[in-house]
């Protein structure tokens, strides 16, 4: 983690095995395939997310075989797993919003059911700030731009809409949230 306790790109890859797992057993080319295809569609091809090897969760005694050998085997969640699982799942998120934040709040999102409704709530308070603290960073740099020259302020317009979409989406899950 960064000292801001915000995840890695390779704890990103960590989370999304694990959730994988969590949901229910599956075979190491089943974990391998879904991890390439969900970070190549929300990030595109990257070097920075290259999935450290799936071994790493065997030797850590996150993940277990339980049939099976080499890209047939098929792999559990372990209860240290579970547990490496939550504290992933809670990470904070750094605050500029990047293709590996998306992928961090996609993963969240995905695996969210994993946590306890209070740290469910919390997560969504996060996410909140983090897009109320973007969309008042937008709105300043649009104020302070040229009204005109080139095509800033109307791409500026595009962020502050999308932004202002992604707040209210998740004022709406805070919202829809049950109390613990």
């Amino acid at each position: 983690m960064y000292r801001d306790n915000s995840l890695v790109p390779s704890e990103a890859i960590r989370l999304l095995a694990l959730g994988l797992l969590a949901d229910a057993p599956r075979s190491y080319a089943e974990v391998a395939g879904e991890v390439r295809h969900f970070t190549g569609r929300m990030v595109g091809p990257s070097l920075e997310l290259l999935a450290s090897p799936l071994e790493l969760l065997k030797i850590e005694g996150l993940a277990e075989p339980v049939a099976g050998s080499g890209e047939s085997e098929t792999l559990r969640i372990t209860e240290s797993g579970r547990s490496e699982l939550q504290r992933l799942l809670a990470a904070n998120i750094r605050p500029q919003v990047t293709d590996v934040n998306k992928l961090i709040i996609a993963l969240k999102m995905r695996f969210l059911h994993n946590l306890a409704l209070e740290q469910q709530a919390e997560q969504a308070d996060m996410l909140v700030e983090i897009f109320e603290r973007e969309l008042a960073r937008l709105t300043d740099l649009r104020g302070h731009g040229p009204a005109s020259g080139g095509e800033l302020p109307a791409w500026l317009d595009l962020e502050i809409g999308a932004t202002q979409a992604r707040l209210a989406w998740f004022e709406d899950l805070r919202d829809r949230l049950p109390e613990a």
